[in-house]
Parts: structure tokens; sequence; C-alpha cells
């Protein structure tokens, strides 16, 4: 299945039309790391990570993994393990997965410049938990959590997120 993401905060999901949250500078097709764009492009949806502490392991044919107090995510682009996961503390800019306000109780990890990752090019782009209000992410992608959780389980390896801008819009 992929889901498709339109520049119009609307995230498809087989026959469903959901409300998301996009990066604050919008969807462009040239990501750079800190320009707080969505990236337009298809990517595999990785793996699922998860506050096991705070809920159970969502349903879902993706992998799953816990979240622990220790994991991070690189995001220093001169750094060799930039857009890796990292074990905290890392002595490189590296942001924490063990999140108080709840956004990252479940993460879903996207293909986004991982394979391999190129510098500069953005670093943790995932599908997370929205913001009341849908306020704007740095680059992800983001739904109310029942709708993430939902959306979950219609997940299968090889799944993907396609995300586009409209015509004309493109930088």
């Amino acid at each position: 299945m992929d889901l498709k993401v339109s520049a119009n905060y609307i995230l498809q999901a087989g026959t469903a039309r959901l409300q998301c949250a996009l990066g604050r500078s919008g969807i462009r097709d040239s990501k750079t790391e800190g320009d707080g764009a969505t990236p337009s492009g298809c990517y595999p949806l990785r793996r699922v990570l998860f506050r096991e502490d705070r809920l159970p392991a969502p349903e879902t044919g993706l992998d799953l993994a816990p979240i622990r107090p220790q994991d991070g995510w690189c995001d220093a682009p001169d750094d060799p393990a930039y857009n890796r996961p990292v074990t905290l503390p890392y002595p490189a800019s590296a942001e924490s997965l063990w999140r108080d306000d709840g956004l990252y109780d479940v993460v879903v990890v996207l293909g986004h410049n991982d394979d391999p990752p190129l510098a500069g090019r953005g670093s943790a782009i995932f599908m997370h938990v929205a913001r009341p209000g849908y306020s704007p992410t740095e680059g992800c992608v983001a739904l109310s959590m029942a709708d993430l959780l939902d959306v979950l389980r219609q997940c299968r390896p090889g799944d993907r997120i396609c995300i586009s801008a409209p015509a004309g819009s493109r930088k």
C-alpha cells in the first residue's frame, strides 16, 4: 500500500483521508538539513518505534522496536552516523527519541536519505504523532495518535509513503 500525502495536509491511506501536519516550510524537492521542509518523493516505511511505557506495541505488519531513554538520531551532517540511530549521550548533534511531549510515542522511520545517507540532505524524517492543532513539524509527517495507529494496522513490509507538492510550487 502506498500512503499518499498532499500539500493540502491530507494523508490518504486506502480510502481514508486523514488530516496531517507537514514541515513548517512546506514540501520541497530539494531537502536540506534544518530547512523545515517535508521532502517530496516516495519513501519506504522502514520500521516502527514506540514508547512501551506509554502504550502497548502498535498493531502493524512492520518491524517494531521499543524506544529506550538513551535512543537518539544523529542530525550532524559531518558525522559518520548522520541520519542513523545513535546511543545518547552522543558526541555529535543528535535528537533524543525519548520525548516528554508524546510526539514520538509512536514513530515510523521513513527511508528518506538513508541508502546511503548523503551529508546535509536531511535527517530524522519520520511519521509521528501530531501536536494539538496540527502545528507544523520540522519536516516530518504527523497524524493524530488514533489515525497513526489506524494507518499502522494496514501497513505491511514494502509499503511506502509518497509525498507530493502541487504543480508549480516545487522548490
